[in-house]
Order: C-alpha cells, then structure tokens, then sequence
C-alpha cells in the first residue's frame, strides 16, 4: 500500500481536529476533510475515499468502534488510526481486532504523537512481505 496522501479526521472536539490536521501535515499529508461524528464519517468517506482515517473512539451518534466495524465491512477500506484518551490494553486490542492499523493517545505530547503517525506512514508504504499489509 503506497503511503496516504490525504485523510479524513474524526473528532466530536473541534481543537483535537485542528491538533490532527497539524500531525497530518508536519507527515507530509496536506489534503484533510473533517468529521465530528460517525454518521459524517462514513457520508465523507462514501463521498471522497480518503486514503487514511483517523478516527476517535467516542463519538456521538456512531462510536469510532461502529465507524471501524462498518468501515472494516468494505472492501479496499483504508487504514485507520484509531485515537483517544483510553489507554488501557483492552481498548487497544478491540481496535486491532476490528481491524484498526494504528493507535494514538490523544493526550501524547505532540511529538510523541507524530513519532507514532509517521512510523504508521512508513509501514503503510513499506512493500508487503506476506498477503496481509496491515501485520
């Protein structure tokens, strides 16, 4: 998979999305569209097909986990960033398990949260080894 070159962000906090969009651009990704719930999302998403989404975990009408499931159900979905506040192990893994490619705390200092974006962007442009590139 050839590395993002624009998003979706998913945030009910409109300061967490001005926060992302700075992230998405000091990645070197410049082209953004903005969601503040999940039901915006997958209407954006329909619209546009975006190329990376980076979504938050509580949201209002959808949870992220909804927005992940439903976006995991399409084929060709693209990689999604979970973010949140929650950092506990259980959180984590039921967003791996629903596919999610990559985890943000959202209270990670800013250059501790562009560390963890752009080592996602490598791996996302990486070749794949095996059949699955998400691994």
């Amino acid at each position: 998979m050839a590395r993002p070159t624009n998003a979706l962000i998913v945030d009910d906090e409109a300061h967490v999305r001005v926060f992302v969009r700075t992230l998405l651009k000091q990645a070197g990704i410049e082209e953004t569209w903005e969601a503040s719930d999940g039901t915006q999302a997958l209407a954006i998403v329909a619209r546009h097909r975006p190329e990376l989404i980076m979504l938050d975990i509580n949201l209002p009408m959808m949870s992220g986990l909804e927005v992940l499931a439903a976006l995991q159900a399409e084929p060709g979905s693209p990689p999604v960033i979970m973010m949140s506040a929650q950092s506990s192990m259980k959180t984590v893994m039921e967003c791996v398990k629903l596919g999610a490619f990559a985890y943000i705390l959202k209270h990670s200092p800013k250059a501790e949260a562009l560390k963890v974006l752009r080592e996602a962007l490598d791996r996302l442009d990486a070749p794949a080894d095996s059949g699955d590139e998400r691994e």
